[in-house]
């Protein structure tokens, strides 16, 4: 009995590098456009630094509290995890008993997890 592998050509990988070579050249004429063509004006005003309109005060390298680092580091944890719900629900049925306690297993781990984050106190603010 004969196998056959599949071989990949050189040719078969022209049209993404056509589509990648076409999207490179579209971003270096449209930098080079915008840098040729566009109004060259500056000013003191014009060059200051602001942030919505709002003018800078003070030290751009003030300290902010770990506890706001932490509740978006939890945030995105947290809701990563939740990601994995929705194909389990949608797919429930055909997962069985066996994926329903896996997914308690899941579940119990996650929130054991939300717990420890309660219990140490980094979600309270003060």
């Amino acid at each position: 009995m004969e196998t056959t592998v599949n071989q990949y050509l050189p040719s078969d990988y022209l049209p993404i590098l056509i589509q990648f070579a076409a999207a490179l050249g579209f971003v270096i004429f449209a930098l080079v456009t915008t840098h040729l063509l566009g109004p060259k004006r500056s000013s003191a005003v014009k060059d200051a630094a602001w942030e919505s309109g709002i003018e800078s005060v003070g030290d751009a390298r003030t300290p902010i509290s770990y506890k706001y680092f932490m509740t978006a580091i939890l945030f995105v944890l947290f809701d990563v995890e939740i990601i994995f719900l929705y194909p389990w629900a949608v797919n429930f049925r055909e997962f069985g008993m066996e994926g329903f306690v896996q997914m308690m297993v899941f579940m119990v781990l996650l929130l054991t997890g939300f717990f420890y984050v309660l219990k140490k106190g980094i979600l309270k603010w003060e």
